[in-house]
């Protein structure tokens, strides 16, 4: 095995082009174990993790981007005010893993239970990529192509992901067969966006890659309209509504069964979390409106 230590973003993106077969690696977190498990034996692998123009985030404007090379405890660490993020990075693994693994793994990865997936899914996150010709820039379900599967071209590395930041209520969770430490069996990200007067609900490990839930999404959006829940002061919404959003959320899971649930316990686990993702919310809403 042949490996390749570039010491900046330029070098790196000209060894790829020469060894496209090169397989990445920064953490480590998923490449090593395929590879003590005996599942990918590369013949070329790239270090990824000494480039420090995938090591940084920085504010755009109204936009953020954070860079491959993040790490989860960074996330913990540097961008609190990113809430879902935040509670995704804490999700990940253990300490050790939350320091080596990043953003670009998950994204690289592309396994639809990759925690912080949903949350790039709710942002409308665009991923960025580039090779020594180009740099381009995709939404994150056409980078998200399959399981495991994405439009990442040969000679292309991952810069990171940009998107808008959202000032309303958001908030991820999962659920696993233990508290800590485990991969998820169903995941849900909600974010509601008062500029827009909109709903954002992302799922994973419910379908072939990480999805949205559309339907539910309007559903809500209007739902909180017609109550006045966008309003100050906001006003509840009822039972029968939230009742009425979580089963549009588990209608637009697709999930199989496997070792770790069946499909039907995903698509009951995801209208529980769709519930309580909303119920944190109107807490958080009613909490600002109280405060201002």
């Amino acid at each position: 095995m042949d490996v390749l230590l570039p010491q900046t973003l330029a070098e790196a993106l000209a060894r790829k082009a020469e060894r496209p077969e090169a397989t990445p690696i920064a953490g480590g977190t998923d490449v090593m174990v395929l590879m003590n498990a005996d599942l990918l034996r590369p013949e070329v692998l790239i270090d990824v993790s000494r480039l420090p123009e995938l090591g940084g985030w920085r504010r755009e404007g109204d936009d953020l981007f954070v860079g491959a090379g993040v790490t989860y405890a960074r996330i913990l660490r540097e961008l609190p005010e990113m809430r879902a993020l935040v509670q995704a990075s804490r999700a990940v693994g253990s300490p050790q893993i939350r320091n080596r693994g990043t953003v670009g793994g998950n994204l690289g990865t592309a396994s639809p239970a990759g925690d912080s997936l949903p949350v790039l899914a709710v942002h409308d996150a665009r991923v960025v990529l580039a090779s020594a010709e180009r740099e381009r820039e995709i939404p994150w379900d056409a980078f998200l192509t399959g399981v495991k599967q994405t439009s990442l071209e040969p000679d292309e590395l991952i810069l990171g992901a940009r998107w808008r930041v959202l000032h309303g209520p958001q908030s991820f969770a999962k659920v696993g067969t233990r508290n800590a430490m485990v991969i998820s069996v169903a995941s849900l990200c909600l974010a509601l966006d008062p500029v827009t007067r909109t709903a954002r609900v992302a799922m994973g490990s419910v379908a072939p890659t990480v999805i949205r839930a559309h339907e539910a999404e309007t559903f809500l959006a209007d739902a909180m309209t017609r109550a006045g829940a966008w309003g100050d002061p906001p006003a509840p919404i009822a039972a029968g509504e939230v009742e009425a959003f979580a089963e549009r959320v588990a209608a637009a899971a697709q999930p199989i069964d496997d070792i770790r649930g069946s499909a039907a316990y995903r698509r009951h686990a995801v209208r529980v979390l769709a519930r309580r993702a909303l119920a944190r919310a109107a807490d958080e809403i009613a909490e600002e409106a109280l405060a201002s």
